[in-house]
């Protein structure tokens, strides 16, 4: 059945993953240490080979190694004989390395149009007014044809809106300074922890995540995920909204034979941390619905209880490594793992999670009727690729023999919303000042002819005063004045 299943180990019988259920989502947790990555590891080799891409996140570094032929180690032998695994080898499965950092492997980008002011907002921790604010200003940007692409067209679209504030507020509702100077403080701490390089063009094409090589198989698709876990908001927005766009761009296939791709979601409890009730909704529906796209998407972490129990419900296969039960919230997550499980009446289910051994897990699948199989004690298969990570110089050559090596490197700056509202702040200012220069400028004339009407009287009465003086007579100072009134009205003719 290697066409049309993965192996995943031995119980008293195989334990297979069948690929026409694949798509139903899965699940694999496990305490640290108890090989949740190896499970990982040998299930994306699986996916691989049967023409099946696939991306997962590499948070400690040590799935790297799927890239390399494995060696041939005693104990991998070991358990290969033991389970009966007689045709066990040795091969390198092909892989790309993406980085939304860009240090080792490709750059991921995204614009902030694409990301949308929901996953924004959840990223920025913003509050309901300040959500608001958000959702006005990707609006009028949407209405006025501004292109969102980087943080500093954000930026500049935000101070925008500060500085036209009571022309939104008549259309839009307010929008106070206080809000807006809030969303740009949080801007400034999203930069510092690199989403200035995540935010920008070239935009990642989601059909390079699905590439398949020249003799069919499928391309791993390994996130360098070990420093961005140190900014888990960006990590968890990222993932939601790279599934977000799996599901809008790819088209209904139902229950295809495999999957068209499946994602592995390490630290999985990170998606759903802190979520508010509105990207809590969009997750849960994006997970039901995004199987009928021929997308698995499996979950890994720790504890079961890191999963919102609407979303566990669409976990169809299930592996479940050891979990230790000292701590009343510890013996509460074993109980409900245990609960998930059909139950197999040779064993007890929630004593065997806590008795389990390194590479040992319980094993539950969707059979080819969707129905969940009984639980099986597994000892899971050695993996054929390399356990553990890659060398820096091995990392730097597969990523300049990539198939997209050269189509992400280099980052486009073009014309958008920062440019345009940047052009239009100084046409702003440039009128402002010809406005006020011409102000001044008629101001200047109107009072002009008042003052030189006042200099002239002036004039004429120092001039007739002076005339009178020396007539010594009013009839004098009349013909004196009228005189000289004479004189400067045929200067001013002339």
């Amino acid at each position: 059945m290697a066409d049309t299943s993965i192996f995943l180990g031995k119980s008293e019988k195989r334990e297979e993953l069948f690929l026409q259920m694949a798509n139903r989502h899965g699940l694999v947790t496990g305490a640290t240490g108890t090989g949740k990555t190896v499970t990982l590891q040998i299930m994306a080799e699986g996916f691989s080979k049967a023409g099946v891409p696939v991306f997962a996140a590499d948070v400690k570094g040590d799935l790297s190694g799927i890239c390399m032929k494995g060696e041939p180690k005693d104990f991998l032998l070991e358990r290969a004989k033991t389970i009966g695994f007689d045709d066990y080898g040795f091969e390198e499965t092909p892989t790309i390395f993406w980085d939304l950092f860009g240090q080792q492997g490709h750059p991921i980008r995204a614009t902030v149009a694409e990301m949308g002011p929901l996953m924004l907002s959840r990223l920025m921790g913003l509050s309901d007014a300040q959500e608001g604010a958000l959702n006005i200003a990707f609006k009028i940007a949407d209405k006025e044809g501004l292109a969102l692409l980087d943080l500093k067209d954000l930026r500049a679209l935000l101070k925008d809106l500060g500085d036209r504030g009571k022309e939104i507020t008549t259309e839009y509702g307010n929008v106070n300074d206080t809000t807006i100077g809030a969303i740009q403080r949080r801007l400034v701490v999203i930069e510092e922890q690199g989403g200035d390089t995540f935010f920008g063009e070239p935009a990642l094409d989601i059909k390079d995540l699905m590439r398949t090589t020249r003799d069919g198989r499928g391309y791993m698709n390994v996130l360098a995920a070990d420093k961005l876990i140190n900014s888990p908001q960006l990590y968890a927005t990222f993932l939601l909204w790279l599934m977000s766009e799996l599901f809008e761009q790819m088209p209904e296939v139902g229950d295809p034979d495999k999957p068209k791709m499946v994602f592995f979601f390490d630290e999985a409890h990170l998606l759903f941390a802190d979520a508010p009730p509105g990207l809590l909704q969009k997750i849960e529906q994006t997970v039901k619905l995004i199987r009928s796209k021929g997308i698995g998407i499996y979950f890994v972490t720790q504890n079961p209880l890191d999963i919102p129990e609407s979303v566990l419900a669409q976990m169809g296969n299930r592996v479940q490594h050891a979990l230790r039960a000292y701590t009343p919230r510890e013996q509460k997550a074993v109980a409900t793992a245990a609960s998930t499980f059909r139950p197999n009446p040779k064993f007890k289910t929630e004593t065997a999670i806590t008795e389990l051994g390194k590479g040992e897990a319980l094993v539950s699948v969707l059979d080819l009727k969707g129905v969940p199989t009984m639980v099986e004690r597994t000892l899971i298969r050695p993996p054929s690729s390399r356990m553990g990570p890659i060398t820096p110089e091995e990392r730097g050559k597969l990523i300049k023999n990539s198939p997209v090596y050269g189509q992400y490197e280099e980052a486009v700056d073009r014309e958008s919303a920062y440019e345009k509202l940047t052009q239009k702040a100084k046409e702003r200012t440039a009128q402002q000042e010809e406005d006020t220069a011409a102000k001044t400028a008629a101001k200047a004339e109107r009072a002009a002819p008042k003052g030189k009407e006042l200099a002239t009287d002036r004039f004429v009465k120092n001039v007739a005063g002076s005339v009178g003086r020396q007539l010594g007579t009013t009839v004098a100072r009349s013909i004196g004045n009228a005189l000289v009134r004479g004189i400067l009205g045929g200067l001013t003719r002339r």
